[in-house]
């Protein structure tokens, strides 16, 4: 299994100009609350229901990346955690609007790969996910670990 760092310099790799790090920064985060809100939007068993509101497939798949995010980074992991708790806030404020929650997020989906794809054509790269489909847990987690960076925490 890669290390953390060599996750993160591959997809940097593909994130070099700042236009497209821009571009990342904006669309990860739609991409990403999009995704939680088609799956918050599926059907669940009554157990789900009856156990809690909050839980259905979206906050299913978010707790999954957790603990895939704390394979590969504890520290990056709980970094991860104020995000993931404001994917769930704003998933479930879309929910409460007058539209469709899964067509707001369809459209949050197309608008934000629109995005990514015009950053990775604006730089001349390809989206790290065509080699590997783990580059979309990463992008989220190589967000983190920018701010990590910024602000000189180890992870």
């Amino acid at each position: 299994m890669k290390t953390t760092d060599q996750w993160l310099a591959e997809y940097a790799r593909n994130h070099c100009d700042e236009t497209n790090r821009l571009v990342h920064w904006i669309c990860v985060p739609i991409i990403v609350v999009s995704v939680v809100g088609l799956m918050w939007s599926l059907p669940v068993p009554a157990t789900f229901s009856d156990a809690s509101p909050a839980l259905n497939w979206g906050t299913v798949f978010l707790l999954a990346a957790v603990v895939y995010y704390f394979i590969v980074s504890i520290s990056l992991a709980v970094g991860t955690l104020p995000f993931v708790l404001g994917v769930v806030a704003v998933v479930a404020w879309l929910d409460r609007l007058n539209e469709p929650l899964w067509l707001i997020s369809v459209a949050l989906f197309v608008a934000g790969w629109t995005g990514q794809f015009f950053g990775h054509w604006r730089e001349g790269s390809r989206p790290a996910f065509f080699r590997d489909l783990q580059f979309l847990m990463i992008g989220p987690l190589w967000l983190v670990a920018g701010v990590f960076r910024r602000f000189n925490i180890p992870y």
